[in-house]
């Protein structure tokens, strides 16, 4: 392919690897030089969503793509610090570029700045090239006979199956980046005043660390998905939250890989089980769909006829700070909490379970477990963390119904029977019968010594969040 461009900069954002990477791929197949860069943005450092495990992950990720282009032998990575409009402009001028390549992002923050980044390129007279790479489906690909967006998951997923996937990229090589440019150091959690904790479990990162997780997943765990995913103590998750969300391995590559052992399984429970999975991978775009083309999602219930619900203020009460710290008395919920802090991830069961105790049981505000969510987890995606919360407080698009309480004891009995899990998290009840985590103790009592009794009674809190979800009804239809 000829070049049509003599110096294209490519911006990368949640798209660190050189693997099936769109605009990278186009970047180095259009133009004659190619400088691969990555702006560290200001407002991270105290932004409630930054959180020292997303940022170490981050970090890693960073320190492996700037090895990887070094490796190629005529790539290297260009970092800069500051507002990304004003940091690009910079570069433009520096090595007069004549193009901007860059991945769409899927969230309104991004959003607004591809848009200053758009106006720019206008104003500089430069190409501005963007593509479709961290959805298979963007929103406005997915909608219904007459045009509008899907409200309700299982029909969007029937359209969403139905179109056709686009295949991997080959992996980037030919960048030929200008020599002697200049570049910020890659960054540490000291870039944005933050410390790792002595206890934080960190997973590997970078694209190749990325790939071996999928390999891992495909190899066994997936083929059991079906079976054993509700099981926090089972090892049958892929565990690629933080890949997808960073960009480390591509969505296209995941999907076809897994469609391609599905289609190789040899039993029926494992093909189920891979298709389990991949609807997985369309509730992520559902949820990213809802955010496009309903970005007030962020800031109010989905569902407007639960706007102004009554909710307690965390501020008189230290209910909030002990689902912090996995210190209310129910072991289920604690042990999640707990993992959260530990590892930067927790089990997608258990998430629901935490969310709904703090909405159902506390009855505080769901944007308070999301902005603690998005400061713990690795995988912290805005519209899916969004989605999540809303549907476990029964405000959201395809929410589960208000009356669906989820009960942590009988959650406990179904999912964590031997106790397994929570023992993992809670070695104050290492001893403990498991039996004793599948209903409340009596009235003033711990599950175990040196445990905390429950912070709440389950069925008293559960007829509250009842009488307040038919008042607020009543209220509103008068």
């Amino acid at each position: 392919m000829a070049s049509c461009f003599k110096t294209a900069i490519h911006w990368f954002r949640r798209d660190l690897r050189l693997t099936d990477n769109q605009a990278l791929w186009n970047a180095c197949q259009q133009a004659e030089q190619v400088v691969p860069a990555y702006i560290l943005s200001t407002w991270q450092g105290t932004h409630a969503w930054t959180g020292p495990g997303r940022q170490q992950f981050l970090c890693g990720c960073l320190s492996s793509l700037s090895r990887n282009l070094e490796a190629e032998g005529n790539g290297a990575l260009i970092l800069r610090n500051g507002d990304a409009v004003e940091a690009l402009e910079r570069l433009v001028k520096e090595t007069r570029a004549d193009a901007i390549f860059f991945n769409r992002d899927p969230d309104p923050f991004g959003r607004n700045t591809e848009n200053r980044v758009r106006e720019l390129c206008r104003s500089l007279g430069i190409a501005c090239v963007d593509f479709k790479d961290v959805v298979l489906h963007e929103p406005d690909e997915v909608l219904t006979n007459s045009g509008s967006p899907y409200k309700v998951y299982t029909p969007y997923s029937r359209t969403w199956f139905d179109l056709e996937k686009e295949d991997p990229l080959p992996r980037a090589r030919t960048f030929q980046t200008p020599k002697d440019l200049a570049s910020d150091p890659l960054p540490t959690l000291e870039t944005w005043g933050l410390s790792s904790p002595d206890d934080l479990v960190a997973i590997d990162p970078g694209e190749r660390a990325a790939r071996d997780r999928l390999s891992r997943a495909l190899e066994g765990p997936l083929e059991r998905y079906q079976e054993e995913r509700n099981l926090p103590s089972a090892e049958s998750t892929s565990r690629l939250g933080p890949d997808l969300r960073y960009g480390t391995v591509s969505i296209r590559e995941i999907y076809h890989r897994a469609r391609k052992t599905a289609d190789l399984a040899e039993t029926a429970s494992a093909r189920t089980s891979l298709h389990t999975f991949l609807k997985q991978l369309a509730w992520r775009e559902f949820f990213m769909a809802i955010l496009g083309h309903f970005p007030n999602v962020l800031e109010e219930e989905f569902n407007p006829k639960w706007r102004g619900l009554e909710w307690d203020d965390p501020e008189h009460q230290d209910r909030f700070q002990r689902w912090q710290e996995g210190n209310t008395g129910f072991p289920i919920v604690d042990a999640g909490m707990r993992q959260l802090r530990a590892t930067g991830y927790m089990h997608n069961r258990v998430r629901m379970i935490v969310a709904m105790f703090l909405t159902k049981d506390l009855h505080l505000h769901w944007r308070l477990g999301e902005a603690h969510f998005m400061r713990h987890l690795l995988d912290g995606e805005v519209a899916n963390n969004n989605g999540g919360w809303q549907w476990s407080a029964g405000t959201g698009a395809d929410a589960a119904p208000y009356f669906r309480i989820q009960n942590p004891w009988t959650q406990t009995s179904r999912y964590d029977p031997e106790g397994i899990y929570i023992k993992d998290w809670l070695p104050e009840l290492a001893d403990a019968d498991p039996r004793s985590f599948q209903s409340p103790p009596s009235p003033g009592t711990s599950t175990a010594p040196g445990y905390p009794a429950p912070i709440v009674d389950h069925r008293e809190e559960r007829q509250e969040t009842l009488e307040r979800f038919k008042r607020h009804a009543e209220s509103t239809s008068s």
